[in-house]
């Protein structure tokens, strides 16, 4: 058995922290995060919290990167936003003693 504990690129919600458990467990994610809030909410949430930000610093990443930005998520692949290639949007002018929409 060669797999290795580290936090998913592909099921990421916060850091991918439970993916990874998840893909080390090769179950479904969402099975993992479901437990995991049913057991913070039990527990009174903050060993929970506390555990969840353990297992966060201490599972490595699972990105692969070319150019080490650590960008290789499918919603970071997917933007196109390029700051340089529109123009920003003027504010309009109000007046100050317009309170008449209250």
């Amino acid at each position: 058995m060669n797999k290795k504990l580290m936090k998913s690129t592909d099921n990421v919600v916060i850091t991918g922290t439970l993916g990874g458990v998840a893909e080390y467990l090769g179950i479904d994610p969402t099975i993992v995060r479901v437990i995991y809030v049913f057991l913070s909410l039990v527990t009174a949430a903050f060993p929970g919290i506390t555990l969840y930000i353990i297992l966060a610093i201490l599972i490595p990443s699972g990105r692969k990167s070319a150019n080490g930005s650590g960008h290789d998520n499918q919603y970071y692949q997917k933007n196109n936003y390029k700051e340089s290639s529109r123009p920003r949007k003027q504010a309009e002018k109000v007046e100050d003693e317009d309170w008449s929409d209250f």
